[in-house]
Parts: structure tokens; C-alpha cells; sequence
């Protein structure tokens, strides 16, 4: 039994080589069918990868409130014609997140924030960094971890104290050589004592296009009242506002140029995360009314929910990835007709060998075997090429296209099992048909 296997291998291996050129066309469907299934699942992985690092990066949960500062067009229509001002409105401040925190269950967590430009100064070296206002729900919201010290204790959150946390990259630049906990940097117009260092985040610039976040690793971090009593409140009416806000509808008077926007909200960004996916978009609804309301029917203010989008998105990808595992599904499938249709072929190329063999005591087993062997080597020798072939078209997408690529085994295995199988399928028909040859009316084919 195994001498006549390995003997139909043999004969099949050869009938393979013999013609490597009908071997290699008719392999065509299987090599690319097998590299686009690879291409696929590895552009697939590297999509769902790097949505789940972008949502580690927005957090979980989370519904994102900013304010809107800049004029729309018709805000600039209405600041250059004798139409009715707008309503006022005090903006995004801290009252907002107390009404909310009182008035709308199922939040977890609330993060308010200020963003400030400045600089920071240290040994005779400047350089440009955001000061960020939080309280220590930022960090858990946010998913960051410390390297060194401590976050914010209640005394310090309370009193504004002058202290930071400060990002790898500040730490690298300024504390290259020493400890930074306890040391003193100046940021702006004062200095802040360091008590933690977080841990370095890897971001890519994809990212912080798409999610509009920062480079975290260059901020400096501080108490939220810290900011407000030290740096700057922006909810509190001062002298120079009233001058400026005079001074500017002086000019916007004597000009047809539209007036300038300014930021007058007092918070920067506002994070609520909610206990339940299934409640963010009915308290993202509560949360733009009780908003809407404060504000005196304002809509100054934007809400999103990162999560929502990625998913979206993730969504849209994976209709991406059907799309293309169908067509790789019917190149596979287009390869397995064509060994099919090769081989018919083949058998009545090679009749008179067929009926040689049977005449000369094969059986009718061994010749299907022969043919199966045959179809098999092709596609599997298909599969090989369509492998390495789909390997490196994932390279190549992840290095022109900048697109993350991810080559799992089990879409090598997948890919390669199906191309066999696909083989064995299409192979048993011809085979089958050359073992019904009359052995007789074989060898006196013309």
C-alpha cells in the first residue's frame, strides 16, 4: 500500500517538473488567492491593534465636552449686520461640572481640564510645552501610570499648591542626569516643584491627527486650582477684559473686518466617563441639555464620544476586511476551477499513459491517487509562493501606505490549509476521470 503511494508520488512529482510552466499559470489563482488572504488578516490585526491603543488613549467610556471658541459664518453674518446679539454665555466652567455631577447619574468619574501654552525654563534652556490644569481623576481616566513619585494628594488639589507631574520627554530633556522628584522647574512665570513623573507614552502621529489628543510625554502637569489662582482664570471679569472687549467693538465700528473670537471658557475640555456603554448617548443628550440651558440656549460647546467613533471606524474597517477576504475567497476559488480544468486537460494529454499503467497491473486507485498527488503539489507549491508572496505585500502596504501590519501564524496556517484542501477538492475529478479510462481504448488513443 505505501510502496504504491510513494510510487504515484513519485510519478506525480515528475509529471509536475515536466511541465513547469502549465504547473506555475495554473497555480496563478492559489498564489494570489493565498497572498490576499495574508495581506488581509495582517492589515486587519494591524487596524484592530491600533484601534485599541487609540482607545486606551481616549479611555474607556468616555464622553469628551470642549468648547467651541472659534465664529461660525453666521456668528460673523451677525457681528457685521444690525441683527440682535446672541444670548451671553459664561462658557464651559466649573459650575457646569458641579450641575452635572448633581443632576445626571451613571458617571463614574469626571475630569475637567486647562490647557495653557507656556514654557518652561531650566538651566539656561527654554523650550515651548502645555501646562495642563486636572485633578487626579485625569489619570485614571486616561489610563496613565507613574514611573516616579506620586500624584496629587487632597491638600494640594485644595490649596493650589505650586507642584507638577511632569512627561518623560520633559524629564529626559531637563533631568537627564539627576532625579527630578522634589527638583524645582519654572513653568511660566513661576516655579513648580516635581512630584511624579508619568510613564512614556508611544503615540503616533496618526493618532494624534485622528483623535485630536496631545503628545503627552511634553506636558506639564498641575492642580486644577493651581492653574486658576496662580496662572490664569479665564471665568473672572477684570479690568482688561472690559477695556479689551470695549477697544474691540470700538474697531469692529470703524471696520468691516469681523471681530475676533476669544476663549472665554473657563475649562479647556471636560471628560465624564459613564459606567455603562449602553448609556452614553441618553446622558450625552442630558448633558447637552442641562448644558444648552446654562449657557442661555448657546451652543458653545462640542460633544463627542471617542469610543463611539473608533468603533465606528473599526466597523468600517472590518466591512474593508469582508470585501477583501470575499475576493481573496474567489481567487481561491478561481484557482481551485483552473487546477481543475488543467487537469482535465491533462488526463486526455495523457491517455495513452494512463492506459499503460493500467495495462501493466495498476489500479484504478493508484492512478487516482497520481492525479490528486498532482493537483495537491500544485496548489500547496501555490500556497508556498502565495505565502511568502503575502508576506511581503504587507510589508511593502506597511512601508509605502504607512498602514500597521500585523502577520499572525494562524492566518499563514489558514491560508495554507485552504490552498491544500482547495488541491484535494478540484483534484479528485480529474483523477476520478482518468482512473475510468478503458485500458484498451487507452493505448490506441490518438
Amino acid at each position: 500500500m505505501y510502496k504504491n503511494l510513494l510510487s504515484s508520488f513519485y510519478i506525480a512529482f515528475d509529471a509536475v517538473l515536466a511541465n513547469k510552466m502549465r504547473s506555475i499559470l495554473t497555480a496563478l489563482g492559489i498564489i494570489f488567492g493565498v497572498a490576499a488572504v495574508i495581506a488581509m488578516l495582517a492589515i486587519g490585526n494591524g487596524a484592530q491593534k491600533e484601534i485599541l491603543e487609540q482607545i486606551k488613549l481616549v479611555g474607556v467610556n468616555n464622553i469628551v465636552i470642549t468648547p467651541i471658541v472659534e465664529q461660525t459664518e453666521e456668528e460673523v453674518e451677525s457681528s457685521t449686520s444690525n441683527k440682535e446679539d446672541k444670548n451671553f454665555s459664561p462658557g464651559l466652567t466649573l459650575n457646569d461640572v458641579r450641575s452635572i455631577q448633581e443632576v445626571v447619574p451613571g458617571i463614574e468619574k469626571i475630569s475637567p481640564e486647562i490647557l495653557l501654552e507656556t514654557y518652561i525654563i531650566k538651566n539656561g534652556i527654554r523650550r515651548t510645552a502645555k501646562l495642563v490644569g486636572v485633578e487626579n481623576n485625569y489619570f485614571d481616566i486616561s489610563n496613565f501610570t507613574l514611573s516616579q513619585g506620586k500624584f496629587f494628594n487632597s491638600e494640594q488639589l485644595l490649596k493650589g499648591e505650586a507642584v507638577c507631574i511632569i512627561g518623560q520627554s520633559i524629564k529626559s530633556k531637563f533631568f537627564s542626569t539627576q532625579d527630578p522628584i522634589g527638583k524645582m522647574i519654572k513653568v511660566g512665570a513661576h516655579w513648580l516643584m516635581v512630584i511624579g513623573v508619568l510613564e512614556e507614552r508611544l503615540i503616533s502621529e496618526k493618532s494624534i491627527e485622528n483623535l485630536g489628543i496631545r503628545n503627552y510625554n511634553m506636558d506639564v502637569y498641575t492642580p486644577l486650582k493651581t492653574v486658576l489662582i496662580r496662572y490664569k482664570n479665564r471665568a473672572l471679569i477684570t479690568e482688561a477684559l472690559i477695556k479689551r472687549a470695549a477697544n474691540m467693538d470700538n474697531d469692529a465700528n470703524q471696520s468691516s473686518e469681523p471681530k475676533q473670537s476669544v476663549n472665554y471658557h473657563q475649562l479647556d475640555r471636560l471628560v465624564l466617563q459613564v459606567n455603562d456603554t449602553e448609556k452614553m448617548l441618553s446622558i450625552s443628550e442630558i448633558v447637552s441639555r442641562i448644558l444648552k440651558r446654562r449657557h442661555f440656549e448657546t451652543v458653545d460647546y462640542e460633544i463627542t464620544i471617542p469610543e463611539l467613533l473608533l468603533k465606528q471606524q473599526q466597523r468600517t474597517k472590518n466591512i474593508f476586511n469582508f470585501v477583501l477576504g470575499a475576493i481573496a475567497g474567489i481567487s481561491l476559488l478561481v484557482g481551485g476551477i483552473g487546477i481543475m480544468n488543467i487537469m482535465l486537460a491533462s488526463v486526455l494529454e495523457r491517455i495513452k499513459e494512463i492506459g499503460l499503467r493500467l495495462a501493466i497491473g495498476a489500479k484504478k486507485t493508484d492512478i487516482i491517487y497520481q492525479f490528486v498527488f498532482e493537483a495537491v503539489m500544485i496548489s500547496v507549491s501555490g500556497g508556498i509562493i502565495g505565502i511568502i508572496l503575502g508576506v511581503t505585500l504587507a510589508f511593502v502596504v506597511s512601508e509605502i501606505a504607512e498602514i500597521p501590519t500585523i502577520i499572525s501564524v494562524s492566518s499563514i496556517i489558514l491560508s495554507f490549509g485552504v490552498a491544500a484542501t482547495v488541491g484535494l477538492i478540484f483534484g479528485i475529478a480529474p483523477a476520478r476521470r482518468a482512473a475510468q479510462q478503458d485500458p484498451i481504448s487507452s493505448l490506441r488513443y490518438e
